[in-house]
Protein backbone atom coordinates (compact mmCIF):
# COMPACT_ATOMS: atom_id res chain seq x y z
CA UNK A 1 0.00 0.00 0.00
CA UNK A 2 0.86 3.81 -0.59
CA UNK A 3 1.83 5.64 2.43
CA UNK A 4 0.25 8.79 3.61
CA UNK A 5 1.17 12.30 3.33
CA UNK A 6 1.60 12.67 7.21
CA UNK A 7 2.18 16.64 6.79
CA UNK A 8 -1.00 17.28 5.51
CA UNK A 9 -3.06 14.19 7.18
CA UNK A 10 -3.50 14.11 11.53
CA UNK A 11 -2.28 10.87 12.60
CA UNK A 12 -6.52 10.09 13.81
CA UNK A 13 -7.24 10.86 9.89
CA UNK A 14 -3.89 8.39 8.82
CA UNK A 15 -5.57 5.97 11.31
CA UNK A 16 -9.05 6.10 9.65
CA UNK A 17 -8.08 5.63 6.80
CA UNK A 18 -6.00 2.60 7.16
CA UNK A 19 -8.68 1.17 9.54
CA UNK A 20 -11.02 0.60 6.13
CA UNK A 21 -9.24 -1.76 4.69
CA UNK A 22 -8.01 -3.75 8.33
CA UNK A 23 -8.23 -7.31 8.02
CA UNK A 24 -11.69 -9.30 8.99
CA UNK A 25 -10.88 -11.75 11.76
CA UNK A 26 -11.28 -14.07 9.13
CA UNK A 27 -8.90 -13.00 7.16
CA UNK A 28 -6.19 -12.58 9.94
CA UNK A 29 -7.05 -16.87 10.45
CA UNK A 30 -5.91 -17.58 6.69
CA UNK A 31 -3.01 -14.65 6.47
CA UNK A 32 -1.22 -15.97 10.05
CA UNK A 33 -2.70 -19.56 9.02
CA UNK A 34 -4.74 -19.62 12.83
CA UNK A 35 -6.88 -22.40 13.40
CA UNK A 36 -10.89 -21.77 13.60
CA UNK A 37 -10.80 -21.62 16.97
CA UNK A 38 -7.54 -20.01 18.04
CA UNK A 39 -8.45 -16.67 16.79
CA UNK A 40 -11.09 -15.17 19.11
CA UNK A 41 -13.22 -12.19 17.29
CA UNK A 42 -14.12 -9.20 19.60
CA UNK A 43 -15.31 -6.41 17.26
CA UNK A 44 -13.12 -5.13 14.54
CA UNK A 45 -10.16 -7.21 16.98
CA UNK A 46 -9.60 -10.23 18.25
CA UNK A 47 -7.65 -11.97 20.83
CA UNK A 48 -5.52 -15.00 20.26
CA UNK A 49 -5.79 -18.33 22.46
CA UNK A 50 -2.69 -18.63 23.36
CA UNK A 51 -2.48 -21.84 25.18
CA UNK A 52 -4.20 -23.52 21.75
CA UNK A 53 -1.89 -21.82 19.57
CA UNK A 54 1.21 -22.56 21.76
CA UNK A 55 0.54 -26.23 21.60
CA UNK A 56 0.15 -26.48 17.80
CA UNK A 57 3.18 -24.49 17.51
CA UNK A 58 5.48 -25.94 20.83
CA UNK A 59 7.80 -27.63 18.31
CA UNK A 60 8.27 -24.64 15.73
CA UNK A 61 11.65 -23.15 16.05
CA UNK A 62 11.74 -19.78 17.42
CA UNK A 63 12.13 -16.78 14.71
CA UNK A 64 14.48 -13.90 15.25
CA UNK A 65 14.08 -11.55 18.80
CA UNK A 66 13.95 -8.27 17.99
CA UNK A 67 14.25 -5.30 21.29
CA UNK A 68 13.45 -1.54 21.15
CA UNK A 69 15.07 0.49 23.27
CA UNK A 70 16.00 4.40 23.38
CA UNK A 71 18.01 6.97 24.63
CA UNK A 72 17.16 8.77 27.92
CA UNK A 73 13.63 10.48 27.69
CA UNK A 74 12.70 13.77 27.42
CA UNK A 75 10.16 16.16 26.29
CA UNK A 76 10.69 16.47 22.65
CA UNK A 77 10.29 12.36 22.14
CA UNK A 78 11.96 9.66 20.94
CA UNK A 79 9.41 7.84 18.58
CA UNK A 80 9.79 4.40 20.19
CA UNK A 81 6.55 3.00 19.52
CA UNK A 82 7.08 4.70 16.07
CA UNK A 83 10.40 3.22 15.44
CA UNK A 84 8.67 -0.34 16.25
CA UNK A 85 5.92 0.02 13.76
CA UNK A 86 8.62 1.42 11.42
CA UNK A 87 11.17 -1.75 11.87
CA UNK A 88 7.76 -4.20 11.16
CA UNK A 89 6.94 -2.10 8.59
CA UNK A 90 10.07 -2.25 7.04
CA UNK A 91 10.73 -5.66 7.17
CA UNK A 92 7.34 -6.11 6.09
CA UNK A 93 8.38 -4.30 2.68
CA UNK A 94 10.99 -6.72 2.51
CA UNK A 95 8.65 -9.32 2.69
CA UNK A 96 9.35 -11.44 5.84
CA UNK A 97 7.25 -12.96 8.48
CA UNK A 98 7.21 -10.27 10.76
CA UNK A 99 4.93 -9.17 13.87
CA UNK A 100 5.21 -7.96 17.15
CA UNK A 101 3.94 -7.27 20.69
CA UNK A 102 3.67 -3.44 22.60
CA UNK A 103 2.19 -3.04 25.57
CA UNK A 104 -1.33 -1.76 26.41
CA UNK A 105 -1.22 1.67 26.81
CA UNK A 106 -3.07 3.06 30.59
CA UNK A 107 -6.40 4.99 30.47
CA UNK A 108 -5.03 7.80 32.73
CA UNK A 109 -2.00 9.05 30.57
CA UNK A 110 -4.12 8.90 27.63
CA UNK A 111 -6.95 11.54 29.04
CA UNK A 112 -4.14 13.15 31.14
CA UNK A 113 -1.19 14.18 28.90
CA UNK A 114 0.19 11.75 26.96
CA UNK A 115 -2.72 11.31 24.48
CA UNK A 116 -2.35 8.31 21.97
CA UNK A 117 0.16 5.85 22.55
CA UNK A 118 0.11 4.41 18.91
CA UNK A 119 3.25 5.22 17.06
CA UNK A 120 3.15 8.68 14.51
CA UNK A 121 2.68 9.23 11.12
CA UNK A 122 2.56 6.06 8.84
CA UNK A 123 4.16 3.96 11.79
CA UNK A 124 0.93 3.67 13.22
CA UNK A 125 -0.95 0.74 15.76
CA UNK A 126 -4.53 0.22 14.49
CA UNK A 127 -6.87 0.53 15.23
CA UNK A 128 -5.95 3.32 17.35
CA UNK A 129 -9.36 4.85 19.12
CA UNK A 130 -9.71 1.03 20.10
CA UNK A 131 -5.90 0.80 21.44
CA UNK A 132 -6.48 3.63 23.83
CA UNK A 133 -10.08 3.15 24.92
CA UNK A 134 -9.43 -0.11 26.63
CA UNK A 135 -8.99 -3.14 23.61
CA UNK A 136 -10.68 -6.25 25.17
CA UNK A 137 -10.87 -5.14 28.43
CA UNK A 138 -7.84 -6.87 29.89
CA UNK A 139 -7.18 -3.57 32.31
CA UNK A 140 -10.83 -3.87 33.37
CA UNK A 141 -10.26 -7.51 34.46
CA UNK A 142 -7.57 -6.39 36.46
CA UNK A 143 -8.73 -3.64 38.30
CA UNK A 144 -11.61 -6.17 39.25
CA UNK A 145 -9.18 -9.03 40.16
CA UNK A 146 -7.24 -6.53 42.10
CA UNK A 147 -10.25 -4.82 43.62
CA UNK A 148 -11.63 -7.68 44.60
CA UNK A 149 -8.35 -8.77 47.00
CA UNK A 150 -9.09 -5.62 48.80
CA UNK A 151 -12.89 -6.37 49.53
CA UNK A 152 -11.68 -9.73 51.23
CA UNK A 153 -9.09 -8.06 53.11
CA UNK A 154 -11.72 -5.08 54.42
CA UNK A 155 -14.17 -7.42 54.69
CA UNK A 156 -12.47 -10.13 56.87
CA UNK A 157 -11.13 -7.43 59.25
CA UNK A 158 -14.24 -6.23 59.61
CA UNK A 159 -15.76 -9.70 60.86
CA UNK A 160 -12.85 -10.29 62.86
CA UNK A 161 -13.76 -7.46 64.93
CA UNK A 162 -17.52 -8.11 65.22
CA UNK A 163 -17.54 -11.56 65.91
CA UNK A 164 -15.89 -14.03 68.05
CA UNK A 165 -13.55 -17.10 67.02
CA UNK A 166 -16.25 -19.20 67.84
CA UNK A 167 -18.91 -17.36 65.57
CA UNK A 168 -16.17 -16.59 62.87
CA UNK A 169 -16.05 -20.83 62.68
CA UNK A 170 -19.67 -21.59 62.66
CA UNK A 171 -20.77 -18.96 60.48
CA UNK A 172 -18.26 -19.57 57.78
CA UNK A 173 -15.15 -21.50 58.91
CA UNK A 174 -12.70 -18.94 59.44
CA UNK A 175 -10.03 -18.91 61.08
CA UNK A 176 -8.87 -15.28 62.98
CA UNK A 177 -5.63 -14.18 60.82
CA UNK A 178 -5.42 -11.13 63.41
CA UNK A 179 -4.72 -8.51 60.42
CA UNK A 180 -2.70 -5.54 61.53
CA UNK A 181 -4.26 -2.54 60.81
CA UNK A 182 -1.08 -0.37 60.54
CA UNK A 183 0.38 -2.86 58.40
CA UNK A 184 -1.75 -2.88 55.47
CA UNK A 185 0.28 -2.79 51.80
CA UNK A 186 -2.27 -3.57 49.50
CA UNK A 187 -4.83 -0.66 48.22
CA UNK A 188 -6.99 0.24 45.44
CA UNK A 189 -6.58 0.76 42.09
CA UNK A 190 -8.23 2.84 38.45
CA UNK A 191 -7.12 3.55 35.35
CA UNK A 192 -7.24 6.90 35.59
CA UNK A 193 -5.04 9.79 36.86
CA UNK A 194 -6.55 10.92 40.46
CA UNK A 195 -4.21 12.54 42.87
CA UNK A 196 -7.36 13.36 44.92
CA UNK A 197 -7.48 9.27 45.65
CA UNK A 198 -3.49 8.84 46.94
CA UNK A 199 -4.44 8.42 50.65
CA UNK A 200 -8.25 7.98 51.59
CA UNK A 201 -10.38 6.70 54.39
CA UNK A 202 -12.72 3.82 54.10
CA UNK A 203 -14.86 2.16 56.45
CA UNK A 204 -16.85 5.14 57.70
CA UNK A 205 -20.26 5.18 59.32
CA UNK A 206 -21.07 1.99 61.61
CA UNK A 207 -19.98 -1.44 62.51
CA UNK A 208 -22.07 -3.09 59.40
CA UNK A 209 -19.84 -0.69 56.49
CA UNK A 210 -16.61 -2.17 56.82
CA UNK A 211 -13.51 -1.38 58.83
CA UNK A 212 -12.36 2.03 58.88
CA UNK A 213 -9.01 2.78 58.00
CA UNK A 214 -6.39 4.33 55.69
CA UNK A 215 -6.41 2.88 52.44
CA UNK A 216 -5.17 4.70 49.09
CA UNK A 217 -5.48 4.07 45.29
CA UNK A 218 -3.04 3.76 42.33
CA UNK A 219 -3.50 3.50 38.56
CA UNK A 220 -4.30 0.29 37.32
CA UNK A 221 -1.02 -0.29 35.35
CA UNK A 222 0.97 0.32 38.50
CA UNK A 223 -1.29 -2.95 40.19
CA UNK A 224 1.09 -6.31 40.83
CA UNK A 225 -1.70 -7.80 39.37
CA UNK A 226 0.09 -6.21 35.69
CA UNK A 227 3.20 -7.07 36.66
CA UNK A 228 2.45 -10.53 37.18
CA UNK A 229 0.23 -10.61 34.18
CA UNK A 230 4.14 -9.40 32.01
CA UNK A 231 6.19 -12.23 33.14
CA UNK A 232 3.75 -15.17 33.45
CA UNK A 233 4.55 -18.44 31.14
CA UNK A 234 0.99 -19.39 31.04
CA UNK A 235 -2.27 -19.58 33.27
CA UNK A 236 -1.07 -22.14 35.97
CA UNK A 237 2.06 -19.68 36.81
CA UNK A 238 -0.56 -16.97 37.02
CA UNK A 239 -2.77 -18.96 39.44
CA UNK A 240 0.53 -19.80 41.46
CA UNK A 241 1.74 -16.03 41.49
CA UNK A 242 -1.99 -14.29 42.25
CA UNK A 243 -2.21 -16.69 45.67
CA UNK A 244 1.22 -15.60 46.91
CA UNK A 245 0.76 -11.72 46.45
CA UNK A 246 0.53 -10.37 49.97
CA UNK A 247 -2.10 -7.81 51.20
CA UNK A 248 -0.69 -7.08 54.81
CA UNK A 249 0.63 -8.35 57.22
CA UNK A 250 -0.57 -10.06 60.78
CA UNK A 251 0.11 -8.45 64.32
CA UNK A 252 2.38 -10.72 64.77
CA UNK A 253 4.47 -10.05 61.31
CA UNK A 254 3.62 -13.12 59.14
CA UNK A 255 2.49 -11.75 55.38
CA UNK A 256 -1.36 -12.32 54.94
CA UNK A 257 -1.51 -13.42 51.39
CA UNK A 258 -4.60 -13.71 48.78
CA UNK A 259 -4.50 -17.53 49.53
CA UNK A 260 -5.01 -16.97 53.45
CA UNK A 261 -8.34 -15.13 52.52
CA UNK A 262 -9.38 -17.87 50.02
CA UNK A 263 -9.77 -15.18 46.96
CA UNK A 264 -6.85 -16.07 44.52
CA UNK A 265 -8.99 -18.44 42.88
CA UNK A 266 -11.69 -15.99 42.52
CA UNK A 267 -9.32 -12.87 41.21
CA UNK A 268 -7.72 -15.67 38.70
CA UNK A 269 -11.02 -16.43 37.28
CA UNK A 270 -11.34 -12.47 36.38
CA UNK A 271 -8.48 -12.77 34.91
CA UNK A 272 -8.84 -15.79 33.03
CA UNK A 273 -9.02 -14.22 29.41
CA UNK A 274 -6.19 -11.55 30.19
CA UNK A 275 -3.98 -14.50 29.27
CA UNK A 276 -4.93 -14.03 25.04
CA UNK A 277 -3.35 -11.51 23.66
CA UNK A 278 -5.02 -8.90 21.31
CA UNK A 279 -4.34 -8.91 18.15
CA UNK A 280 -4.08 -5.15 16.33
CA UNK A 281 -1.77 -4.39 13.31
CA UNK A 282 0.21 -1.45 11.93
CA UNK A 283 -1.14 0.90 9.16
CA UNK A 284 0.43 -1.69 6.78
CA UNK A 285 -1.34 -4.35 7.79
CA UNK A 286 1.11 -6.38 9.65
CA UNK A 287 0.37 -8.13 13.28
CA UNK A 288 1.05 -6.75 16.02
CA UNK A 289 0.20 -7.81 19.43
CA UNK A 290 -1.35 -5.83 22.67
CA UNK A 291 -0.22 -7.49 25.68
CA UNK A 292 0.36 -6.25 29.45
CA UNK A 293 0.78 -2.47 30.39
CA UNK A 294 3.28 -2.62 33.74
CA UNK A 295 4.79 0.14 35.29
CA UNK A 296 8.36 0.57 33.76
CA UNK A 297 9.99 2.37 36.73
CA UNK A 298 8.63 -0.48 39.39
CA UNK A 299 7.52 -2.88 37.33
CA UNK A 300 9.26 -4.92 34.15
CA UNK A 301 7.85 -1.99 31.94
CA UNK A 302 7.37 -4.63 28.73
CA UNK A 303 4.58 -6.29 26.87
CA UNK A 304 3.98 -9.86 27.85
CA UNK A 305 6.63 -13.03 28.21
CA UNK A 306 3.23 -14.38 26.44
CA UNK A 307 3.21 -12.66 23.83
CA UNK A 308 6.93 -13.01 23.07
CA UNK A 309 6.69 -16.46 23.39
CA UNK A 310 3.83 -16.93 20.89
CA UNK A 311 5.10 -14.51 18.27
CA UNK A 312 8.33 -16.26 18.12
CA UNK A 313 6.33 -19.14 16.91
CA UNK A 314 4.56 -17.75 14.97
CA UNK A 315 6.64 -14.90 12.96
CA UNK A 316 10.35 -15.28 11.79
CA UNK A 317 11.31 -11.90 13.06
CA UNK A 318 9.08 -11.15 16.20
CA UNK A 319 9.32 -6.65 17.91
CA UNK A 320 8.98 -6.10 20.97
CA UNK A 321 9.61 -2.76 22.73
CA UNK A 322 10.98 -1.79 26.15
CA UNK A 323 10.12 0.95 28.20
CA UNK A 324 11.98 4.22 28.58
CA UNK A 325 15.58 4.25 28.45
CA UNK A 326 18.26 1.54 28.06
CA UNK A 327 19.06 1.97 31.70
CA UNK A 328 15.19 1.20 32.58
CA UNK A 329 13.75 -0.86 29.90
CA UNK A 330 16.69 -2.75 28.65
CA UNK A 331 18.46 -3.24 31.61
CA UNK A 332 15.19 -5.25 33.07
CA UNK A 333 14.49 -7.17 29.38
CA UNK A 334 18.03 -8.21 29.88
CA UNK A 335 18.36 -9.47 33.30
CA UNK A 336 14.53 -9.58 34.22
CA UNK A 337 11.88 -10.59 31.12
CA UNK A 338 15.55 -12.71 29.54
CA UNK A 339 16.01 -14.20 32.68
CA UNK A 340 12.17 -15.58 33.62
CA UNK A 341 11.28 -16.18 30.04
CA UNK A 342 14.42 -18.01 28.89
CA UNK A 343 14.07 -16.64 25.44
CA UNK A 344 17.38 -14.78 24.08
CA UNK A 345 17.50 -11.40 22.17
CA UNK A 346 19.01 -11.43 18.11
CA UNK A 347 19.27 -7.25 18.29
CA UNK A 348 18.16 -4.83 20.42
CA UNK A 349 17.84 -1.23 18.68
CA UNK A 350 18.38 1.70 20.17
CA UNK A 351 16.07 5.14 19.14
CA UNK A 352 17.81 8.67 19.03
CA UNK A 353 16.50 11.80 17.70
CA UNK A 354 18.90 14.42 16.88
CA UNK A 355 16.54 16.75 18.74
CA UNK A 356 16.51 15.01 21.97
CA UNK A 357 20.30 14.64 21.75
CA UNK A 358 20.95 18.16 21.48
CA UNK A 359 18.97 18.18 24.98
CA UNK A 360 21.15 16.27 26.39
CA UNK A 361 23.94 18.54 25.04
CA UNK A 362 22.44 21.54 27.39
CA UNK A 363 19.79 22.59 24.57
CA UNK A 364 17.31 25.13 26.23
CA UNK A 365 14.10 24.18 28.13
CA UNK A 366 10.96 23.27 25.89
CA UNK A 367 7.29 24.46 27.09
CA UNK A 368 4.86 23.07 26.08
CA UNK A 369 2.46 24.78 23.43
CA UNK A 370 5.05 27.51 23.34
CA UNK A 371 7.63 27.00 19.60
CA UNK A 372 10.28 24.66 20.00
CA UNK A 373 13.81 27.03 20.43
CA UNK A 374 15.83 27.35 17.23
CA UNK A 375 18.27 25.14 18.83
CA UNK A 376 16.64 21.89 17.99
CA UNK A 377 14.97 23.33 14.45
CA UNK A 378 18.54 24.77 12.86
CA UNK A 379 21.44 23.11 12.34
CA UNK A 380 23.68 22.87 15.79
CA UNK A 381 26.54 21.00 15.61
CA UNK A 382 27.85 21.87 18.70
CA UNK A 383 24.90 21.44 20.73
CA UNK A 384 24.13 17.75 18.95
CA UNK A 385 28.20 17.05 20.02
CA UNK A 386 27.33 17.65 23.24
CA UNK A 387 24.61 14.80 23.72
CA UNK A 388 26.21 12.40 21.97
CA UNK A 389 27.69 11.00 25.42
CA UNK A 390 24.30 10.25 26.67
CA UNK A 391 23.56 7.51 23.24
CA UNK A 392 27.07 5.95 23.35
CA UNK A 393 26.68 5.44 27.46
CA UNK A 394 23.07 3.62 26.27
CA UNK A 395 25.28 1.79 23.75
CA UNK A 396 27.81 0.63 25.93
CA UNK A 397 24.79 -0.23 28.29
CA UNK A 398 23.83 -2.86 25.49
CA UNK A 399 26.80 -4.30 24.46
CA UNK A 400 27.60 -4.81 27.94
CA UNK A 401 25.12 -7.66 27.31
CA UNK A 402 27.04 -9.07 24.56
CA UNK A 403 24.98 -7.15 21.69
CA UNK A 404 25.95 -5.03 19.05
CA UNK A 405 23.17 -2.58 18.94
CA UNK A 406 21.28 -1.25 15.74
CA UNK A 407 21.13 2.70 16.51
CA UNK A 408 18.22 4.16 14.70
CA UNK A 409 17.95 7.72 13.84
CA UNK A 410 14.51 8.49 13.84
CA UNK A 411 14.01 11.41 11.25
CA UNK A 412 12.33 14.77 12.06
CA UNK A 413 12.20 16.74 8.81
CA UNK A 414 14.28 19.27 10.65
CA UNK A 415 17.62 16.87 10.63
CA UNK A 416 20.59 18.21 8.21
CA UNK A 417 22.72 15.97 6.49
CA UNK A 418 25.81 17.15 8.54
CA UNK A 419 23.64 16.72 11.97
CA UNK A 420 22.98 13.07 10.60
CA UNK A 421 26.00 12.98 9.31
CA UNK A 422 27.16 13.15 13.27
CA UNK A 423 25.13 10.64 14.84
CA UNK A 424 26.12 7.88 12.05
CA UNK A 425 29.96 8.40 13.00
CA UNK A 426 29.65 8.22 16.39
CA UNK A 427 27.87 5.54 16.66
CA UNK A 428 29.35 3.53 14.24
CA UNK A 429 32.67 4.46 16.30
CA UNK A 430 31.24 2.54 19.25
CA UNK A 431 30.97 -0.35 17.34
CA UNK A 432 27.17 -0.16 16.57
CA UNK A 433 25.29 -0.35 13.33
CA UNK A 434 23.69 3.04 12.77
CA UNK A 435 20.63 3.47 10.22
CA UNK A 436 18.41 6.16 9.32
CA UNK A 437 14.46 5.90 9.16
CA UNK A 438 11.82 7.64 7.89
CA UNK A 439 8.52 5.56 8.56
CA UNK A 440 6.88 8.67 10.27
CA UNK A 441 6.91 10.16 6.62
CA UNK A 442 7.00 7.16 4.25
CA UNK A 443 5.77 4.07 6.82
CA UNK A 444 7.42 1.22 5.77
CA UNK A 445 8.98 2.39 2.70
CA UNK A 446 11.36 4.80 4.87
CA UNK A 447 12.07 1.88 7.21
CA UNK A 448 14.13 0.03 4.43
CA UNK A 449 17.80 1.12 5.59
CA UNK A 450 16.17 0.46 9.15
CA UNK A 451 15.07 -3.12 8.28
CA UNK A 452 18.33 -4.22 6.44
CA UNK A 453 19.82 -3.40 9.44
CA UNK A 454 17.76 -5.33 11.68
CA UNK A 455 18.12 -8.72 9.18
CA UNK A 456 22.29 -7.91 9.02
CA UNK A 457 22.39 -7.76 12.99
CA UNK A 458 19.55 -11.08 13.54
CA UNK A 459 22.22 -13.19 11.44
CA UNK A 460 25.17 -12.50 13.61
CA UNK A 461 25.58 -15.18 16.50
CA UNK A 462 26.09 -12.66 19.97
CA UNK A 463 27.41 -12.92 23.32
CA UNK A 464 23.97 -12.57 25.19
CA UNK A 465 24.87 -12.96 28.95
CA UNK A 466 23.63 -11.73 32.14
CA UNK A 467 24.51 -8.75 34.07
CA UNK A 468 25.00 -10.73 37.36
CA UNK A 469 24.25 -14.40 38.26
CA UNK A 470 20.87 -15.35 39.80
CA UNK A 471 23.30 -16.23 43.03
CA UNK A 472 24.49 -12.41 43.66
CA UNK A 473 23.32 -10.99 46.60
CA UNK A 474 20.73 -8.27 46.27
CA UNK A 475 22.88 -5.13 47.50
CA UNK A 476 26.15 -6.63 45.09
CA UNK A 477 23.56 -6.55 42.11
CA UNK A 478 22.29 -3.48 42.80
CA UNK A 479 25.73 -1.78 42.97
CA UNK A 480 26.95 -4.13 39.42
CA UNK A 481 23.83 -2.09 37.99
CA UNK A 482 24.93 1.51 39.67
CA UNK A 483 27.78 1.54 38.05
CA UNK A 484 27.59 -0.44 34.82
CA UNK A 485 24.48 0.95 33.92
CA UNK A 486 23.83 4.25 35.31
CA UNK A 487 27.41 5.19 35.62
CA UNK A 488 27.10 5.91 39.73
CA UNK A 489 30.51 5.55 41.48
CA UNK A 490 28.47 3.75 44.47
CA UNK A 491 25.30 3.48 46.63
CA UNK A 492 24.27 4.54 49.45
CA UNK A 493 21.32 3.15 51.32
CA UNK A 494 19.57 4.35 54.21
CA UNK A 495 19.69 2.45 57.21
CA UNK A 496 15.68 0.71 56.38
CA UNK A 497 16.76 -0.05 52.66
CA UNK A 498 19.88 -1.69 54.55
CA UNK A 499 18.20 -3.04 57.32
CA UNK A 500 15.79 -4.96 54.61
CA UNK A 501 18.39 -5.78 52.36
CA UNK A 502 20.03 -7.84 55.13
CA UNK A 503 16.78 -10.11 56.13
CA UNK A 504 16.16 -10.46 52.12
CA UNK A 505 19.74 -11.59 51.58
CA UNK A 506 19.69 -14.15 54.82
CA UNK A 507 16.32 -15.53 53.87
CA UNK A 508 16.96 -18.29 50.78
CA UNK A 509 13.32 -17.75 49.73
CA UNK A 510 13.99 -14.64 48.30
CA UNK A 511 16.81 -16.16 46.28
CA UNK A 512 14.64 -16.02 42.96
CA UNK A 513 12.87 -12.48 43.28
CA UNK A 514 13.66 -10.28 40.58
CA UNK A 515 15.85 -7.46 40.85
CA UNK A 516 13.46 -4.22 40.23
CA UNK A 517 15.45 -1.13 40.09
CA UNK A 518 12.86 2.05 40.86
CA UNK A 519 14.28 5.47 39.46
CA UNK A 520 13.80 8.51 37.35
CA UNK A 521 13.73 7.97 34.07
CA UNK A 522 14.52 11.53 32.88
CA UNK A 523 18.02 11.23 33.20
CA UNK A 524 21.34 8.03 34.22
CA UNK A 525 20.98 8.91 37.67
CA UNK A 526 18.46 9.41 40.42
CA UNK A 527 17.75 13.21 39.52
CA UNK A 528 15.68 13.48 36.59
CA UNK A 529 17.32 17.55 36.10
CA UNK A 530 21.21 15.57 35.47
CA UNK A 531 20.84 15.25 31.68
CA UNK A 532 23.81 13.88 29.72
CA UNK A 533 26.01 11.83 31.86
CA UNK A 534 26.42 12.79 34.68
CA UNK A 535 29.45 12.36 36.45
CA UNK A 536 30.73 12.02 40.27
CA UNK A 537 27.36 10.98 42.26
CA UNK A 538 26.27 7.92 44.34
CA UNK A 539 22.90 6.40 43.75
CA UNK A 540 20.55 6.39 47.25
CA UNK A 541 18.53 3.90 47.82
CA UNK A 542 16.20 4.97 50.59
CA UNK A 543 13.94 1.74 50.96
CA UNK A 544 12.81 -1.73 49.19
CA UNK A 545 9.45 -2.89 48.28
CA UNK A 546 8.57 -6.62 47.50
CA UNK A 547 6.24 -7.97 45.14
CA UNK A 548 5.32 -11.34 46.83
CA UNK A 549 3.42 -12.59 43.82
CA UNK A 550 5.11 -11.27 41.16
CA UNK A 551 8.58 -12.27 43.03
CA UNK A 552 10.08 -8.54 43.10
CA UNK A 553 12.16 -6.79 45.16
CA UNK A 554 12.07 -3.33 44.57
CA UNK A 555 15.37 -1.18 45.65
CA UNK A 556 13.61 2.31 45.60
CA UNK A 557 16.35 5.62 44.75
CA UNK A 558 13.64 8.39 45.11
CA UNK A 559 10.28 8.82 45.64
CA UNK A 560 7.56 7.43 43.27
CA UNK A 561 3.83 7.70 43.53
CA UNK A 562 1.80 4.93 41.89
CA UNK A 563 -1.23 7.55 40.98
CA UNK A 564 -0.46 10.12 38.18
CA UNK A 565 -2.41 13.57 38.46
CA UNK A 566 -4.28 15.30 36.16
CA UNK A 567 -3.12 18.25 35.10
CA UNK A 568 -5.03 21.73 34.21
CA UNK A 569 -5.19 21.51 30.80
CA UNK A 570 -5.80 17.22 30.19
CA UNK A 571 -6.69 15.82 27.16
CA UNK A 572 -10.17 14.90 27.86
CA UNK A 573 -11.20 18.21 27.50
CA UNK A 574 -10.73 17.65 23.54
CA UNK A 575 -12.30 14.58 23.19
CA UNK A 576 -16.10 13.88 22.16
CA UNK A 577 -18.08 11.40 20.02
CA UNK A 578 -19.60 12.74 16.93
CA UNK A 579 -23.61 11.33 18.21
CA UNK A 580 -24.48 11.24 14.50
CA UNK A 581 -21.78 8.31 13.60
CA UNK A 582 -20.62 7.22 17.09
CA UNK A 583 -17.14 8.28 15.87
CA UNK A 584 -14.58 9.31 18.67
CA UNK A 585 -12.52 13.28 18.03
CA UNK A 586 -10.18 14.47 19.62
CA UNK A 587 -8.42 11.41 21.04
CA UNK A 588 -5.34 11.05 18.83
CA UNK A 589 -4.33 15.32 18.28
CA UNK A 590 -2.98 15.74 21.88
CA UNK A 591 0.38 13.58 21.97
Amino acid sequence: MAYYDATKMAEWQIGEAAEANMPTPDQWREKLNLQKDEILPYGKISKLDFMKIMERLKNRPDGKYIEVTAITPTPLGEGKTTTTMGIIEGLGKRNQNVGGCIRQPSGGPTMGIKGTAAGGGNALLIPMTELSLGLTGDINDIMNAHNLGMVALNARMQHERNYTDEQLDRLSHMKRLDIDPSRVEFGWVIDFDAQCLRNIMIGMGGKQDGYLMQSKFGIAVSSELMAILSIIRDLPDLRQRLGDITLAYDKRGKPITTSDLEVAGAMTAWMRNTINPTLCCTAEYQPVMVHAGPFANIAVGQSSIIADRMGLKMFDYHVTESGFAADIGFEKFWNVKSRISGLKPNVSVLVVTIRSLKMHGGGPKVTPGVPLPEAYTKENLKTLEAGLPNMLHHINTIRAAGINPVVCINSFPTDTQAEVNLVRRAAEAAGARCAVSYQWAKGGEGALELADAVMDAAKEENDFKFLYPKEMKLRQRVEKIAKVVYGADGVSWSPEAEAKAKVFEADPKYDDFATMMVKTHLSLSHDPNMKGVPKGWILPVRDILIYSGAKFLCPMAGTITLMPGTGSSPAFRRVDVDTATGKVHGLHDVG
